[in-house]
Formats: structure tokens, C-alpha cells, sequence
């Protein structure tokens, strides 16, 4: 049996207990590890999982051909990508991670009619489902845990602040581009904190909706305004850019297009901050299941892939920071709250939504826990002597929220600009 010999081959540390269709069980034993067991319910889904396992695996799940036995899913999971990532292998993963690689110029193409369609199968969902597991300000990215110990709402505001500092928001009034704002939440934060004036720009209509309502209910309509807008469509100049777990999206055919846009809509003392997902490892190629069901078009690029991009830009990478286990511990919250209110979700969508939803999350933390992924965070400045000499100014007093002490230069002193406002 052709299963039966892959995953003799991928087994290397922990064992794996497997019943089969017919009712054989089968036990697959390492070296030193976790144990966890699955049924395969199915001739159809042993099949797919021999020849096509990235795909198949979330897909016999989500269809209940496959089911954790004696553990969770998150078990089951943690034990197949921690072999995947210390040397047992899978041959036909092998295959198809190789035509996946040759082939992600092409998933990737994200002219802006596709862009809109990619975040649309994602993000212009049920509004509550959203709710229901996110915290209160629907920050759908990355947290910052100075401890370990932060509840959701407490690591996603210190994730604000600490994007805050970075934007060096020294004085009020200063304009700021949001792309791929969300809900409205870093934008409305920015502008009530920090008295900055900003535009949210989107490509969900849902997500347009409630942060237009959330801007109005919170009395910042004056100093907040979203629109739906491709970023390839900005035409003007602002002080700050702050783009926060969109960058996944734009693909690597348009990386030196994106920064030319930002270069080109910074002032001359503009400063930017880049957010995003990445890989440790080198470059590599999507999981198809989560191009298919999640992200189509999506990609969490290393940082080797960015920064020839930048470079070729003429902006200054002025500072870049990784956060490992940041993300692993925000996506762990979000499962425990999804799962907390997993009925209410299944009301709104069905028990093969929360299926998929369930199969994507336990995936996203092991790509954080177990396969090398990371969140970074890259600043940006035209200019060489926009930012401060050091990095003192991004540790503020968290709790208080202090401002960042202005730029060493006096040419950017308060209501100084060089070469005057509007200047690229």
C-alpha cells in the first residue's frame, strides 16, 4: 500500500496511529516524541492523502474523511509538520512542493481586479464571524506580547503602540496612508492617540462598511476617512505610511512596484512601516489548501525576497524587526475563542466552514510554532536622517503611550518640511 509506505518515510520522531478505511489499524513509531492517531474514513480520501497531502489533508477534514482519534486536531497536525520539518519526508509532498515553487509567479499575479477578488473570497465574510473570535478592535494580525501573559486586547493595543513609535507621530496633524486597513482599527487608533489625520484604503466592501461606521460612531469622521482603493491607485503625498498584514497579498511580481508606490507617496521626511508575515528559511511556495480556501493568491515572503525590492525603491530600510513567537501565541487566543464560540458560528455558516476555519488556524500557529515562519516589521524613510540615531524611541512606557522624542535633525523640526509640503 502505497500510504502506508509514505508515511513509514515521513514518521521519525512520535508515532502516529492510523485506522484505515477497512478497519486496520496500524501504528508508525519514531524516535523520542508526541503521539496522535487519525481515521481515514474513506478509499477516496486514502487516495488524495497518497498523492496529494498538502491538499487532500485539509480537504478530507474539512469533508469528515479524515478525524483526530485519541487527540486533537492540533495533535494530530503538530506530529505530520514536525516530522515534515526534521527530516521525514513524504514523496509525493516533495513533488508537488517543487511544481508549487516553479509554478508561484503565476499564483501570485495580483493585477488589481484579481487583488480585489482574492480579498474578497476572505475578508467580505459574515461581519460577526469576525467578531466572535478577534479581539474588540477586530485587529485580524500579529500582537505583541511583552510578556507572554497579555490577554488579546492587551497585546493587540501594545501592537498599536509599538507600531505608533515606529511611525514617529512627533507632532499632530500629520497625514497618514493606512493600506489594507481592516476594520479601521490601527487608523482610528492612530487618530485618536495621536491626533494624526488618516485615510484607510481597503479592497473589502465589508470591511469599508464597518470602518466607516466604527469612524462615525467614534466622532472621527473629521480626521478618518476609508475608501475602497487598489494601492496602486494613491496619487498624493503623506507624511506616514503604516501597512499592517497586507504585504502577504500583493505577490512577488509587484514587490518593486509596491515600494515605488510608497517612495513616491512619502514627503521628503516621510517615514513608512511595512508589517508582515515571513519565512526564516528561505524563499518557498504557499500550501495549496490554504491558496485554495484561505488565501488565493497569498505568500509570506522571506525577507532575502523583499529587500532587493526596497533597495531598487531608493527608500532607506531604517530599522527591522522580527517577532518569532508573537503570532503563535495571538493564534492560539483565536482558537481558543473560536472554538469557545464555535456554535455561534456554525449558525451563521455550517459545520463545513468550522471545519475549514478550525484546519486553517491550527495550521497558521504550527506554521509559527513548528515551520520557521515569523512576523517582521520594516521601517522606512526617504532619507537617511529622518529617523532618531537610535532605537530608544520604540520602547516607550507602553502603559502611558508617551510620544516619540522629535528627529535630531532641525530641519525637521515642527512645521518644517525640506524642500516644502508636497515635495517627492
Amino acid at each position: 500500500m502505497l500510504f502506508h509506505l509514505a508515511i513509514r518515510r515521513l514518521i521519525r520522531i512520535g508515532t502516529l496511529h492510523v485506522c484505515y478505511p477497512d478497519g486496520t489499524r496500524r501504528s508508525y513509531r519514531g524516535g523520542l516524541g508526541p503521539e496522535a492517531g487519525m481515521r481515514i474514513t474513506t478509499e477516496r480520501a486514502l487516495r488524495r492523502l497518497t498523492f496529494n497531502p498538502a491538499l487532500a489533508l485539509g480537504e478530507a477534514y474539512m469533508d469528515g474523511e479524515v478525524q483526530p482519534e485519541g487527540c486533537t486536531l492540533f495533535d494530530l497536525m503538530q506530529l505530520l509538520v514536525r516530522n515534515l520539518e526534521t527530516g521525514g519526508t513524504h514523496p509525493a509532498e516533495r513533488a508537488t512542493e517543487w511544481l508549487r515553487i516553479a509554478r508561484r509567479r503565476i499564483d501570485q499575479l495580483n493585477p488589481a481586479p484579481r487583488a480585489r477578488r482574492n480579498v474578497a473570497h476572505h475578508y467580505d465574510l459574515n461581519g460577526r464571524l469576525y467578531a466572535l473570535f478577534l479581539d474588540r478592535d477586530r485587529q485580524y494580525s500579529c500582537a505583541y506580547f511583552a510578556t507572554g501573559n497579555e490577554t488579546l486586547e492587551e497585546a493587540q493595543a501594545a501592537k498599536k503602540r509599538h507600531i505608533a513609535a515606529k511611525l514617529l507621530l512627533d507632532r499632530p496633524g500629520l497625514e497618514v496612508l493606512d493600506i489594507g486597513c481592516g476594520w479601521g482599527g490601527m487608523a482610528i487608533t492612530l487618530a485618536r492617540e495621536h491626533g494624526a489625520r488618516v485615510t484607510g484604503i481597503t479592497l473589502s466592501t465589508e470591511q469599508l462598511e464597518v470602518a466607516r461606521a466604527r469612524a462615525q460612531e467614534e466622532g472621527l469622521s473629521d480626521r478618518v476617512r476609508f475608501e475602497l482603493m487598489d494601492y496602486r491607485a494613491w496619487d498624493r503625498p503623506v507624511d506616514r505610511i503604516v501597512s499592517v498584514g497586507m504585504f502577504e497579498h500583493v505577490g512577488i511580481d509587484h514587490y518593486r512596484r509596491f515600494f515605488r508606490v510608497l517612495r513616491g507617496a512619502l514627503r521628503d521626511d516621510g517615514v513608512a512601516l511595512v508589517h508582515a508575515i515571513g519565512r526564516s528559511h528561505g524563499p518557498g511556495a504557499t500550501n495549496p489548501w490554504l491558496t485554495k480556501y484561505i488565501f488565493p493568491g497569498g505568500y509570506s515572503p522571506a525577507l532575502s525576497e523583499v529587500l532587493p525590492a526596497v533597495e531598487r525603491s531608493g527608500l532607506f530600510t531604517t530599522d527591522i524587526e522580527v517577532l518569532r513567537m508573537h503570532y503563535a501565541m495571538t493564534i492560539a487566543q483565536w482558537r481558543a475563542r473560536f472554538a469557545g464560540n464555535r456554535d455561534a458560528i456554525a449558525s451563521l455558516t455550517d459545520e463545513r466552514f468550522c471545519r475549514m476555519f478550525e484546519f486553517y488556524l491550527a495550521g497558521s500557529e504550527l506554521a509559527f510554532r513548528e515551520s520557521g515562519h515569523i512576523v517582521w516589521q520594516m521601517q522606512l524613510a526617504r532619507r537617511v536622517e529622518t529617523v532618531p540615531l537610535t532605537r530608544d524611541y520604540m520602547v516607550l512606557d507602553k502603559v502611558g503611550g508617551g510620544e516619540p522624542p522629535p528627529s535630531p535633525l532641525p530641519s525637521l523640526a515642527p512645521g518644517t518640511r525640506p524642500g516644502g509640503a508636497g515635495t517627492k
